[in-house]
């Protein structure tokens, strides 16, 4: 039975409909704001009833991936709106990087009047079929007394298990239906993640607890699956028992990183200048590798060369296909909070001497490592040059970084100089990549989303010119919705990471890899919002500290140098970059 309504407002909407039916549904299964642009409209007008607000997005991609952003950070199932046909296809790639990632979105899309489908209907589609290759779970509405059933199944399937979008379709009459009243009140509330935890088996715990104790050299390599599990506590318990702990990128944060056994991240950026570069055979000779929340892909695992070949591999993961995909394993197949929760408790009732033993020397040989990483930036880089180094900024903005920071970064380089340069002060720290499916563009949307969720928290996101250009326009929804970020742009007026990697492979690059020049400053400042141009090195600290302070949306445009590129192994020392 729908949850009672209050009054209409402002709209000819009769009480008790389709749309308010959905509204309540959504707002018992604690949704507080959707992102949508103006379609479902009966479904927005009647939102505020509830106390739901709508977060205005300009274009469906950017929208998808704010709902994304926002679950990442809030722990909530977020929902995002789109109109069939055409805008319905612009969620598929912020969907696609929710499912890559094992992300919980609900999408809500309008479809076509009941008594139109199949009848070439304005911008009627197949989205059942659209969207199958980006959803775990896809379903239409046909009756409105099935509202409430569809809307909790489809909280149920984004929530529970590996977590991922699931796309509610609703026909349009739908929201002005009236359902009939039925018996009984719904009272469960499915709206944060993960929904039912389940841990591994008790005896495969113990048996990898005995392979941990026993190991020469053990690793752990956390991916994101630790962060959206909320499992942070329970991996550092984990680390303080002597474990060293390395992650992925999206797994940054997951451990405080610097922790004196925190390793820092692993896979295809460790190359000259990298944050691990110095660590990285502590990877490879590792004889015990525990995996959590970890996909083992080509990235993270410098295409599948970095992990050592004779280990033994433990893999903790929700999704049981997960486990052993890439490396034989050790199968604990469960939610990673209560497992490691678990696992950490039969440790503690094993020998630990070797952990104890060789603690202050594993130590001292990673704070070695930190120590040349940092003595390899001094001395191999003018970080005074302009245009500016990436580094240098990275330098400087790490300075600023408080706990409680949330920094958002696009795809290709961007998120490669956030793993490596910035630092994780505490555990459950959130550095917030695109790492599902790698597309450019998610950086500016992804921090709304973040901004959305915490509104109290600074919300800074690093973006190269080439990404940007792809969301110029959710600038105006940043000042419109009144979240207020600072947003830092490296503008080298070229494609780099397509530059770069052309070099390398054909010694030459395609003529797309340039741009003409663009001042992003006069961009944001069109869009009323603040825009400051950084031309020296110099000038980047301060405007930062300015944008910081104030509360309005800022774009720092920083020229900097395109010969710059992050510490990938495929560049590494290689002539065809020095051009």
């Amino acid at each position: 039975m729908p949850t009672e309504a209050a009054p209409s407002q402002g709209h000819s909407i009769a009480n008790m409909s389709g749309a308010h039916t959905f509204a309540a549904a959504l707002k018992r299964h604690g949704v507080e704001v959707i992102f949508g642009q103006s379609i479902p409209s009966a479904l927005f007008l009647v939102a505020p009833e509830f106390g739901i607000r709508q977060i205005g997005y300009r274009t469906e991609n950017a929208g998808a991936a704010m709902a994304d952003a926002f679950a990442r950070v809030s722990h909530k199932v977020p929902v995002v709106t789109g109109q069939n046909g055409p805008a319905a296809t612009l969620l598929v790639p912020g969907l696609a990087e929710a499912y890559k990632a094992s992300i919980p979105v609900v999408a809500i899309v309008q479809d076509v009047h009941r008594q139109q489908t199949d009848k070439n209907a304005f911008q009627e589609l197949d989205h059942l079929d659209l969207f199958k290759g980006v959803a775990k779970w896809i379903r239409r509405v046909s009756e409105a007394d099935r509202i409430d059933d569809y809307v909790d199944m489809a909280f149920t399937a984004a929530a529970s298990g590996r977590p991922g979008p699931a796309v509610l379709i609703a026909p349009v009459d739908l929201f002005t239906d009236t359902p009939k009243i039925g018996s009984g009140k719904r009272i469960a509330s499915l709206g944060t993640y993960p929904l039912d935890r389940t841990m591994a088996d008790p005896a495969a715990i113990a048996e990898a607890a005995a392979a941990l104790a026993a190991a020469r050299a053990p690793l752990v390599i956390a991916g994101g699956g630790v962060h959206s599990s909320d499992a942070t506590a329970e991996l550092t318990a984990l680390q303080e028992l002597g474990f060293p702990v390395a992650t992925t990128a999206m797994g940054k944060g997951t451990v405080a990183e610097t922790h004196p056994l925190s390793v820092g991240p692993v896979g295809y950026f460790m190359g000259l200048r990298g944050r691990a570069q110095h660590l990285r055979p502590l990877v490879e000779e590792a004889d015990v590798v525990l995996l959590v929340g970890n996909r083992t892909n080509q990235n993270g695992t410098d295409s599948w060369q970095l992990y050592p070949k004779n280990a033994r591999y433990i893999h903790l993961d929700v999704d049981s296909q997960e486990v052993g995909r890439n490396y034989e394993a050790m199968r604990l197949v469960g939610d990673a909070k209560l497992t490691l929760r678990a696992l950490t408790h039969a440790l503690q009732s094993q020998d630990l001497s070797l952990r104890q033993e060789g603690r202050a020397a594993l130590e001292r040989k990673i704070a070695a490592a930190r120590e040349t990483w940092q003595a390899d930036i001094a001395r191999t880089l003018d970080l005074d040059a302009a245009p500016v180094r990436p580094e240098r900024l990275m330098l400087d903005l790490d300075q600023v970084l408080t706990p409680e920071s949330i920094v958002v970064a696009d795809a290709s380089y961007a998120s490669i100089w956030v793993a490596n340069y910035l630092t994780a002060r505490k555990a459950g720290a959130r550095f917030i990549t695109p790492r599902g499916i790698a597309g450019l563009g998610w950086g500016l949307p992804f921090a709304l989303g973040a901004k959305t969720a915490r509104p109290d928290a600074p919300v800074i996101c690093l973006a190269g010119d080439g990404g940007f250009a792809h969301v110029w326009s959710e600038l105006e929804t940043s000042r419109r919705m009144n979240l207020p970020i600072v947003l830092i742009v490296l503008n080298n007026q070229i494609l780099g990471y397509q530059k770069h990697a052309e070099k390398v492979l054909f010694d030459g690059y395609s003529d797309v890899c340039d741009f003409q020049a663009v001042d992003h400053a006069m961009i944001a400042k069109a869009c009323g919002c603040h825009g400051v141009r950084v031309e020296r090195p110099d000038q980047f600290l301060p405007a930062l500290k300015e944008a910081l302070a104030a509360d309005r949306t800022t774009v720092i445009d920083v020229v900097t140098d395109q010969k710059a590129y992050p510490p990938i192994t495929m560049f590494e020392a290689n002539e065809r970059l020095d051009y």
